[in-house]
């Protein structure tokens, strides 16, 4: 068969096919008295092969190793093609996300494009000057889409950082609370913590539902900063995660603190002192604990904290009866 039937039947135009000749990949078996190329059955499966490996993404070199070196194996071949494909594809998904982000900025000009490309740049950079730099430009120079900044909240490990960060995220004007909740079902602890430590500082109804969601959360650390968060907006709905981190010695001192937030409403704070007292009571809460819950009474107004510790200040324990005690003095003096 001569070089232009080969071309037709083959899909392979007649110049791929004087390149591969001259690459030895494919040598006509024979040759037409006036001299033209003569393909055989042989020569002409060796082509589809060869179509075959290139789709597969092989270079020439690499099929012409695959077909002619009798102790090639295509295992190690195969296993290399798939960690190029999948980081061919890794770089294209980076590409079109940092295309999407820079289209969602809604640029007015090729300026505009690199400023917002520069500010990318600069929040994945290893420099933590450059990254908080970049989310305090974020309000004041060039908006970044949410979904940027978000990623940025998430992966963020320097707490300077990642402050600047949170500030960015709840001046930006976007709502990134959806992203921000999705970043709580993640199955790594510290992507889950800026999670909540995010949405904490966000304002807007929509986060408050999130984080009153959080006080469900099997994380006992996402718990603790949403009933942080919740306490100091007043949300009683925190009042048990937070008797439960005194207990606990997580945070107490910020969990009393928003203890006596919630305290204000004095229906709230009669609740509070009740609950206080209910874990004191537990057979199973510890002498430390016992002192911690004894402590928070003091943030607590109304008779029934004044009554909690007029009987805690006749403790069987000593520690517990003495910080009583002189709760009950400082109250006095007020």
């Amino acid at each position: 068969m001569l070089i232009g039937e080969v071309a037709r039947r083959s899909g392979v135009s007649a110049r791929m096919l004087r390149h591969y000749e001259s690459l030895g990949l494919v040598r006509p078996s024979a040759r037409t008295g006036s001299g033209y190329r003569e393909y055989s059955r042989e020569d002409i499966r060796r082509i589809f092969h060869i179509e075959s490996l290139r789709s597969l993404g092989l270079s020439l070199r690499e099929i012409g190793r695959a077909l002619d070196e009798p102790g090639f194996t295509p295992s190690a071949l195969v296993d290399g093609l798939v960690r190029q494909t999948r980081e061919r594809i890794a770089a294209e998904t980076e590409l079109l996300t940092r295309l999407r982000r820079i289209e969602a900025a809604g640029p007015a000009g090729w300026e505009d494009v690199l400023q917002v490309v520069a500010l990318l740049q600069a929040l994945g950079s290893k420099s933590a000057d450059a990254r908080q730099r970049a989310a305090l430009s974020c309000v004041h120079e060039v908006a970044v889409p949410v979904e940027a900044l978000v990623e940025a909240a998430l992966g963020e490990t320097d707490p300077n950082v990642a402050g600047a960060i949170r500030w960015a995220l709840a001046r930006s004007g976007d709502d990134g609370t959806a992203l921000l909740a999705e970043g709580l079902g993640s199955p790594v602890a510290a992507v889950r913590e800026r999670a909540v430590q995010a949405l904490a500082e966000l304002p807007g109804g929509e986060a408050t539902a999130h984080l009153r969601h959080a006080l469900g959360h099997p994380d006992a650390v996402v718990r603790g900063h949403a009933a942080l968060a919740l306490g100091g907006l007043g949300v009683a709905d925190a009042l048990p995660t937070l008797v439960d981190m005194i207990v606990a010695g997580r945070n107490d001192t910020d969990a009393a603190d928003a203890l006596s937030v919630l305290a204000a409403d004095p229906t709230v704070a009669d609740r509070i002192a009740t609950g206080l007292v209910d874990r004191l009571s537990h057979d199973t809460t510890g002498a430390p604990a016992r002192g911690r819950l004894t402590q928070a009474l003091a943030g607590i107004p109304g008779t029934r904290a004044s009554s909690a510790l007029v009987e805690l200040a006749q403790d069987e324990d000593r520690a517990v009866a003495l910080t009583a005690a002189y709760l009950l003095r400082l109250r006095d003096e007020r």
